[in-house]
């Protein structure tokens, strides 16, 4: 009796969580308490986290914290295939943006190309009364569907710096140094490549940038080759790249202002701001206050896509029944993105026909100097600066990573592709120079690729060997 009467008060004190469920009705059984702390999750960008004791973790973890290695001498969480369907959306979505970038290159150098032209040049029109946008298809694309990748960028932006690696400066100080250094060394590359020719050095911003989406999908492809760590730093990296990019874009290719239209502008800000004070999570409001401060950037003479950021860093974080609402986007708008968005971008701006681009035209200061950028100023940029501080101890070294695996990843950071051609629409509108630079970020964006893939390979084939004769 009294051993029964214990086991009845300890089963009392259990938490619904440790109440063991029979194997016959685990299937369908659920508490209200799990019901509650069950996530929402559309395509695996909120995490459900399976652990031993119920505070040793947190119940939710971010995208970066979910490649995280734990430290020695614990025991890591155990993530739900959350992170696998974001490797998977990441492999998926790469590969659709290589296969949109090869059909863009073969119409444009095949008998359709005319067509190709013709359909990018075509006009669509959008008017209400006397009020109307008429935009060629392809500015449809470059300031209408990238307002929607922008969106996207700014909502990684905030969620990793209010729950991510940004969160914490120790945990922020490796990607943000190397996200600088990729992002000045490259610039300064192409500036003396181009010293004194006024025109190119407008483009000097175009090799600074990395292309998430193929960087991404390039780490998925390579699968245990990069360590979890890594991709967590390349995450984190490749979101300050694009913060940089956003302001470059705002302060250095802004056209001439419209003071009506930016007053239109910042009532449309202020009011993202008060429906995020507000706690609203109706994403309707956000849409259509979105598209009022979208259509005022256009007219005042700033690039509209930084209207997608704006409305990205209103979506409030705060959390109920287990999600936010910025979640909630950020899990509708991925896929979308990835297989679509992106995709659409580089048909429409990797096109670029090789007849009559002759060796002389490449090796130009500025072709030379985007490759060069990207290909070494990238890789120099954002492996010796994160060297540095490792040594002097400013930042950890990512866990169960090496030294050859950290550059292979710095490497991988010369792959510009969507936005260093999203860069390059915006400095330059003579088409023989878009050629130059489409074809130049191309070869840039494929060296990268390729050297970044056979380091980590390599780097991880020796890691295998030396772990073999330590155990020999």
């Amino acid at each position: 009796m009294p051993e029964r009467d214990a086991a009845a008060t300890s089963q009392a004190n259990r938490s619904p969580q440790d109440v063991p469920v029979p194997q016959k009705e685990r299937k369908y059984a659920t508490t209200r308490v799990e019901r509650k702390q069950r996530p929402v999750d559309m395509i695996g960008r909120t995490y459900q986290v399976l652990t031993p004791s119920d505070n040793q973790y947190p119940l939710r973890a971010t995208r970066a914290q979910a490649y995280a290695a734990p430290a020695s001498g614990q025991q890591g969480p155990r993530m739900s295939t959350s992170s696998d369907t974001d490797d998977r959306i990441d492999l998926c979505g790469g590969l659709a943006l290589g296969a949109a970038t090869l059909a863009a290159l073969l119409v444009a150098n095949s008998p359709l190309a005319s067509h190709y032209e013709a359909l990018l040049q075509a006009t669509g029109e959008i008017r209400i009364g006397s009020i109307g946008l008429s935009k060629s298809v392809q500015d449809w694309i470059n300031d209408g569907l990238m307002a929607i990748f922008f969106l996207l960028v700014g909502l990684e932006i905030k969620r990793e710096a209010l729950e991510g690696e940004l969160k914490s400066l120790k945990g922020a100080a490796l990607p943000v140094i190397a996200a600088i250094g990729g992002f000045i060394v490259p610039a300064g590359i192409y500036a003396a490549f181009n010293w004194g020719h006024e025109t190119a050095l407008s483009g000097w911003a175009t090799p600074c940038a990395t292309d998430i989406a193929f960087a991404l999908g390039i780490c998925a492809l390579l699968g245990r080759a990069v360590p979890a760590s890594l991709k967590s730093f390349l995450l984190a990296l490749a979101i300050i790249d694009d913060l940089l990019a956003i302001v470059v874009i705002a302060v250095f290719y802004t056209d001439q202002l419209s003071t009506l239209a930016l007053a239109c502008a910042t009532v449309g800000v202020v009011g993202l701001i008060i429906l995020n004070r507000l706690d609203v999570r109706a994403p309707a409001l956000y849409v259509v206050i979105g598209v009022f401060t979208w259509v005022s950037v256009l007219k005042s003479g700033v690039h509209a896509t930084l209207a997608g950021v704006a409305v990205g860093l209103a979506m409030p974080m705060t959390r109920h029944d287990g999600e936010s609402l910025l979640e909630r986007v950020e899990h509708a708008l991925k896929p979308w993105v990835s297989y679509a968005i992106i995709p659409i971008f580089a048909f429409a701006n990797a096109g670029v026909s090789v007849a009559g681009i002759s060796v002389s035209a490449l090796t130009a200061s500025l072709p030379l100097g985007i490759m060069a950028a990207l290909f070494v100023g990238k890789q120099l940029g954002a492996f010796l600066p994160s060297y540095v501080a490792i040594k002097l101890g400013f930042a950890d070294q990512p866990a169960g990573a090496t030294l050859g695996q950290l550059y292979g990843v710095a490497v991988l950071t010369g792959v510009g592709f969507t936005m260093s051609l999203f860069i390059g629409t915006l400095a330059f509108d003579d088409e023989a120079t878009m050629a130059q630079v489409r074809l130049s970020v191309l070869i840039a964006s494929f060296l990268s690729a390729a050297t970044a893939a056979a380091i980590l390979r390599s780097s991880r084939a020796s890691k295998r060997a030396e772990a073999a004769l330590v155990v020999g």
